[in-house]
This record gives C-alpha cells, structure tokens and sequence, in this order.
C-alpha cells in the first residue's frame, strides 16, 4: 500500500536510465527484498527506428536528431565567438551509453588519485579499479587491470582494418611517441587500439549489459515515458518523486533511497526545480527553497577538440562507404551478418601525450578516423582524409547548469565557459603542432595531401588561437555539475558516498560527481561510480585495492615524450 497521495511504494527509486542508473537498477534489484523503480523519460531503445542506436557505425544519427537524445545546446559561449555548442544527451534506455561513441577509456589513474587527495575518500585508483574489472568482459580475457566476465562488452580495435590505422601509429613512433597495446592498462601514455563497447557487431550499451538481464525480476518495475518533474520532500528526506507517465501525474514514495542518474545536465536542474541549490536563485524563479547548496549546477566541465584534417591521396578513406551504393552494402552487410565496416565505429586507433615538459600525465587525447568529418557528422568533407581529433583533458575553465524556470520541462541554462583559461587554449594550440608533427613523418608519404583544417597558412599562435575558437567543438564529457567533496568544500553538492549534503535518502550518481572531469571518455567511468555506489548503498565489504602498478615517464617534468 502507497497511501498518504501516493501512486506506489518501493524501496528505491532511481531516476534517469542511462549507464549509472541501468547499472544501479542490476545490482540492487539482485536482492529479490529490493522493489526498484526505474524511470526514464525518453522511449524504449527497440522498434523500427532503433538499428541507429545497434548499429555501431550509425552512432553520428541518434546526436543528430531529438528522438533518442535531449539536443541540448549551450548558450553563446563568449570564449568560442558567441557560438552555442551542441550538447547531445540520451533520451532513451541506455542514456549517452545508446547514443555516444562506444570508445571505452577510463581516464588516467592520477584522475582519482587527485580524487582522493581532494578529500574524496575512497576514490582512489587503487579503490576504483577492482569496479571497473567487476563492469567489465574484456575480449582480450581478464588480467590485472581487466575483468573476464562482467556484463559490459568491450571489444579492442582493428588495426589491419585500414591502413590509415597502422600510418598513424607508426608516424607517432617515428614521432617518438611509444606504441601502447593496452590505453586501460599499466601506461596510458602513448598510441595504439582503442577499446569501444561492442560486442558481436553490436552497440553494448548500458541497457543491454545491465539493464535488460534484470527486466525479468519482478521486483524490478522499468518506465519509459516517464518525465521526472520533481523530487517529494518531508522536511529534510527525499520522500519519493512525482512524474508524468501516459498522460496524468503521477507520485512514488521511496522508503529507502531517491537516487538521481540523470547526468550533468539533468540531475542539477532536477535538483534545482525541487528546491535543492543556491536559494537566492531559486527564490527569485518562485521557487521555495528546499536546502541551500550552492554548489549544484556550478563546477560544469567537459573536453573540448578540435579536428586536425588531411587530404588523402588514396582513395581508401569511408567515403568509399558513403555513396548511395556503399551505404546500401554496409547496410545489408549489418543487417544480415552484424559484420563488416558497420560492426565499428572507425575509431579503432587513439592514444594519449603530455602537450609539454612538466605535465605528468597525458593532457591529450587522439581518436584517430580514416576520414574527415566532424564527430557527429554534421559536417562531411565530399573528399578522401583522414584526421586526429584532439581533445584537452584536464580543462581550467568552468561553467554552470542554472534553471531559468521552475517548468521542469524547460531546457536549462547551459554555459560551459569553453577556453575562459588561457591554459586550455595553449593545451590545444600545442596538441595541434604536435599533432602536425606527427602527420609530416614518413609513414604518412603515401597518403599525406594538402592540410585540410587548421590549413597550411594558419601557423602563429595568433592564426591557430583564433582558429581553435571558431571550430573547436564539445566531445560530448558534460560532467562535475554535482561535484564530490569533503564537508570543508563550500561547492560539494554530494559526500563521498554520493549522499547529497544536508538532506536524507537522497543520492547523485552519475558523471556529475565528479570533482575534475577525468582523462579520457566518461562512459566507462560513470560505469564503474555506479559499481562502487551499489556497495555503498547495499552495504557490501568493498574489494580488496588493486596493487596493479601504475607507469609514468620518469623524467615528465623535463621530456615531453
């Protein structure tokens, strides 16, 4: 019995489906004492539509479009000449695990060893990586640093697919730089194959390695088209939440937890519109302040890239596979098999480099792509390229997430603030020289052409700064928007528990808990918060920390590599 106006009574409610609440939802509907409800605002990730989101290859259709993603985009951001940023975010089971690159990178270890300094006990690498080998089935096999037989899929990239692919490895050797067979291992430094989280020609999302396991227990209820407008407060507990779903609103009571998974963009601004945040603000929307947390919605961070794009002289690049014929032929491939070009997202080579002496560990990310058009590719060159994006890691500047309304459904106010610090753009105007440096050696002479972005005649600081702020673009890392901190940090919205400061059974999590945005894509890392979260809040005795070493240039302070 619910009663005292509400619809149903569970144990826990998680809020948002994406790659923390999918796992969240497995792991504590495992005991068959939990009832979990899980809501998600956007469609089931099947029917007609939904090959855009299994087919690894089709990832640029689903950030094009709203029906699997929140299309979010920033305010002019005053940094980037007044441009606002597309800001995809899933919108459907799955979340941004449905609708993202599939590249699966966990950041650097001195990511949460910087964590842990900060005050966030517990988050340390040696705490952290027994959960990413617990999420993880590496087609490689389990070692030290990856798990044999957890549910997420993660599959290593093709080398020989291309041999754009081993070019570009070779010329970083050339470079200097080291070849690395394994980006999640004992280095990250270094460039080589990308893992992506595909598995058997298909997208392994979130819903398909937690979620969709678990849909058969029945004390686990999954609601699609369920709009979370509000969280239920009795004095300073969250009671449950109110939501509209099939047309009338609807309210749960939660009689353990509230747990919000929305992401960086939706868990502040649910926050917001349930009074939770800087009470000033909220007061002047007509909003009754709930708890005043000045944190929520600020510390926002996210990667930033620019495209450093080459002609190439052979006609091997994909777009022999974008002509209505070629399109047609991967397609059947797919379809038929799960094989062929559309079984991957082409980002099968990457790596990682310091920009500079002095930086301990990398600063720059590369997906390398036998092609050249933007991530989401909304802008294809018509010709044969190839290219490096380059993307700043550890970002300076900061933005916000701040509600304009007290309407739920109004998109907030994003400003991320991109290139506000001279620093991050000195990061990107030295990944581009570097990345230039790379491309000139030899194993590029038989398909370098003509420099196609930034261009041959951009070579001052001066040309490159003001190219990197027309053209750079979001890597699609909003995160940090709810940061984790010690109660001495006026800005922590969440404790290291993920207990959301001055108010009972309620919980973030997901990538905005973050203190610093990690090194690397967020997929894998919201996995693994979510592994160490259901520990947390079920109680259970935390692995036994990792003693896998960690790599790191012995002499970073003077060599850049």
């Amino acid at each position: 019995m619910a009663g005292h106006g509400y619809d149903r009574e569970v144990e826990f409610i998680i809020v948002g489906a994406g790659s923390a609440g999918c796992t969240l939802a497995n792991r504590l509907s495992a005991d068959r004492g939990n009832r979990v409800l899980l809501l998600e605002a956007g469609p089931m990730d099947t029917g007609f539509h939904s090959w855009k989101i299994h087919m690894p290859t089709a990832f640029a259709h689903p950030l094009k479009d709203d029906r699997y993603n929140w299309f979010y985009h920033s305010e002019p951001e005053p940094h980037l000449g007044n441009r606002a940023i597309h800001c995809p975010r899933g919108r459907v089971l799955g979340g941004s695990s449905s609708i993202n690159g599939m590249v699966y990178i966990r950041g650097h270890a001195f990511d949460y060893d910087k964590w842990a300094q900060l005050g966030c006990r517990g988050w340390s690498y040696r705490e952290v990586l027994p959960y990413f080998r617990r999420a993880e089935n590496h087609d490689r096999g389990a070692d030290d640093y990856h798990g044999g037989d957890g549910p997420l899929r993660v599959t290593s990239g093709l080398v020989e697919r291309n041999p754009l692919y081993r070019a570009f490895i070779e010329a970083a050797v050339q470079a200097g730089y080291r070849e690395n067979l394994d980006l999640n291992g004992v280095r990250q430094e270094g460039v080589g194959r990308m893992d992506r989280t595909t598995h058997a020609g298909r997208r392994w999302s979130a819903a398909t390695a937690y979620l969709r396991p678990a849909m058969g227990r029945a004390n686990l209820t999954v609601a699609t088209g369920a709009f979370t407008e509000r969280i239920l407060f009795e004095d300073a507990t969250a009671a449950g939440v109110e939501y509209e779903h099939g047309g009338r609103t609807r309210r749960a009571r939660a009689t353990r937890e509230v747990i919000l998974c929305g992401g960086a963009i939706n868990s502040p601004q649910i926050l917001q519109v349930s009074g939770v945040g800087d009470a000033d603000d909220l007061k002047a929307l007509g909003i009754d302040p709930v708890h005043h947390l000045p944190g929520v919605g600020r510390n926002l961070q996210d990667h930033l890239e620019v495209f450093v794009q080459h002609e190439c002289a052979q006609p091997i690049s994909l777009l022999n596979h974008l002509t209505p014929l070629g399109r047609l032929k991967v397609g059947v491939r797919w379809f038929l098999a799960k094989d062929g070009p559309a079984e991957t997202n082409h980002m099968d080579v990457g790596g990682f480099i310091r920009s500079r002496p002095g930086i301990e560990h990398p600063d720059i990310q590369y997906h390398f792509l036998p092609m050249a058009m933007t991530y989401d590719a909304f802008n294809i060159n018509r010709i044969h390229g190839y290219q490096a994006m380059v993307d700043m890691m550890r970002p300076l500047s900061r933005g916000h997430v701040k509600i304009g309304s007290a309407d739920p459904r109004r998109h907030p106010e994003i400003l991320f603030n991109y290139l506000k610090e001279d620093e991050d753009v000195r990061c990107l105007r030295d990944g581009v020289r570097l990345t230039r440096e790379i491309f000139a050696q030899a194993a590029f002479d038989p398909f370098r052409g003509k420099e196609l972005w930034p261009g041959e005649d951009r070579r001052t600081d001066e040309e490159l700064d003001g190219w990197i702020r027309r053209t750079a673009e979001s890597s699609y890392h909003p995160s940090c928007s709810c940061k984790m901190g010690p109660e001495r940090d006026p800005m922590a919205v969440v404790d290291p528990e993920l207990r959301v400061r001055g108010l009972r059974n309620l919980r973030v999590v997901d990538a905005s808990v973050m203190p610093n945005v990690v090194s690397g894509n967020l997929n894998a890392p919201t996995i693994m918060i979510a592994e160490k979260a259901a520990d947390t809040i079920l109680g259970a005795i935390p692995p036994a920390p990792s003693d896998a070493p960690v790599w790191v240039h012995p002499d970073w302070e003077r060599e850049q590599r």
